[in-house]
């Protein structure tokens, strides 16, 4: 039976039974969004420690997995943070289907800016708010509707193999997220990942996520002075540290806001309708301020490299005085098109940075991150049902959609399961604000993208020739 068919047969059963046990589903997720699992050392483990057995019990009272632990990895004799696997194996030639997701989250930030409180979920016109109800605890309810459903139409003893991946450190960068992949492989081993940690292009129009960018930073010194000087008695001839890394990080872009390190890949996004007007909207831009770059914005945003100084140390304006400073330092953001190599973007980088350093100024490069972006192979089976699925959901046609940011993990999976096909879904839409105060989920997307999920697992369950 093809996707498309199975996906019209089982529509009704489908979502007759998600919206008998939404209400349940959302009283999970209100549970979950009011445990504030962080995992930055700044903040209380044990809050993670709870996320995780919160986690741990919801798919273990699902009686479906043979499995359910709590694990974690080591990188240079440091645990890293608990993670959730649960997993039961595929029977009479049918897949294995991973379904991953994250239970930390950000730190609320600013909790003025917030309207509600962030760790007391709070539903207002149809959006759930609270840090995490998006990004990703409804990833983790969709994976558990899914499921839930599955069995309830299919019976217990289902064919489909299912594993269940639910880190706990995505939000802090997952520093041992590759030592875990490699640790448990043999309980991670999947022909399909399903990762819950994208958006929609709209809260009406459903999409697979098909591109994403990867990641370059690097922090940067910038020294002038072996000593700091009276800037009355000397400014006027002697550069500072300041001034010289201002020239510089001015030098990264044009006069029309396009990067200006040479030799950088770019690529075209999908063709698809994005005004100027919708950009200011969900940019928050003031009414003056314009856009930057040029090409199309999709492609500005999505596969073209951008550049941002989300860092800098120098003297701050409440400790100011009037001195000429040695040393200031600063920390640049390359976004990389999809199909750049990272260790090749930072050599162009850092070429760039040294052919236009102003002055005669020493520049040394300090701490790098780098992660790689990704490119799916759409033309898979799961793609397929995927894209079928949403529809069926939907009742609109599923587009394919490219993000801006990065999720370096995403080709890790890649490099550890090259054999799976990876399909990269979400719950989030523009007003989500994920990461920012206010951040919510649209709570009739989320029922939709519950709905899909099923359809493409019965249509694991369905087939034999993976």
């Amino acid at each position: 039976m093809t996707p498309e068919n199975l996906a019209k047969q089982h529509l009704s059963n489908v979502q007759s039974l998600i919206e008998s046990t939404f209400d349940d589903r959302i009283t999970e997720l209100v549970s979950l969004a009011k445990i504030p699992g962080i995992a930055w050392e700044a903040f209380d483990s044990a809050k993670l420690e709870e996320s995780a057995e919160a986690v741990s019990k919801l798919f273990s009272d699902t009686n479906v997995f043979d499995t359910v632990k709590i694990l974690r990895a080591q990188v240079h004799g440091k645990n890293g943070a608990p993670a959730v696997i649960a997993r039961r194996a595929a029977k009479n030639g049918r897949p294995q289907i991973m379904l991953y997701a994250h239970h930390d989250v950000q730190p609320p930030g600013d909790e003025q800016e917030w309207l509600t409180e962030p760790f007391q979920p709070t539903e207002r016109d149809g959006r759930l708010y609270g840090r995490g109800a998006a990004d990703d605890k409804a990833g983790i309810v969709t994976h558990l509707a899914a499921v839930r459903t599955l069995s309830e139409l299919v019976g217990h003893d289902f064919d489909l193999g299912l594993t269940i991946f639910i880190e706990g450190e995505e939000e802090a960068g997952s520093p041992t997220f590759r030592a875990f992949l490699d640790k448990y492989k043999a309980e991670l081993e999947a022909d399909v990942i399903v990762v819950a940690d994208s958006g929609n292009w709209t809260v009406d129009v459903p999409a697979l996520t098909t591109s994403l960018r990867g990641l370059v930073s690097q922090v940067i010194e910038v020294a002038t002075l072996d000593h700091a000087l009276h800037s009355g008695m000397y400014g006027g001839a002697v550069p500072d540290a300041t001034m010289a890394l201002i020239r510089l990080l001015a030098s990264l872009h044009d006069e029309q806001g396009n990067v200006a390190v040479a030799g950088l890949q770019q690529a075209k996004s999908q063709e698809l309708p994005y005004t100027k007007e919708q950009l200011r909207k969900d940019a928050g831009l003031l009414p003056n301020t314009t856009e930057i770059g040029t090409d199309s914005i999709l492609d500005r945003i999505w596969t073209k490299p951008a550049i941002t100084v989300i860092g800098l140390d120098a003297q701050s304006v409440a400790l100011s005085s009037n001195t000429l400073l040695p040393r200031a330092k600063a920390k640049i953001s390359l976004r990389i098109a999809p199909g750049e190599e990272p260790e090749r973007a930072l050599e162009l980088l850092r070429k760039h940075l040294l052919e236009h350093v102003p002055f005669g100024a020493e520049i040394s490069f300090q701490d790098v991150e780098l992660g790689r972006p990704f490119s799916a192979d759409s033309s898979g089976w799961a793609a397929e049902a995927a894209t079928k699925a949403l529809s069926a959901a939907w009742g609109t046609e599923s587009v394919n959609i490219g993000i801006g940011g990065s999720i370096p993990f995403i080709a890790e999976l890649t490099e550890v399961f090259p054999k799976a096909q990876i399909l990269v879904t979400g719950v989030e839409d523009s007003d989500s604000r994920a990461h920012s105060p206010n951040e919510s989920v649209h709570l009739e997307m989320l029922k939709k993208a519950m709905v899909a999920e099923t359809l493409v697992l019965l249509q694991g369950n369905a087939r034999q020739d993976h």
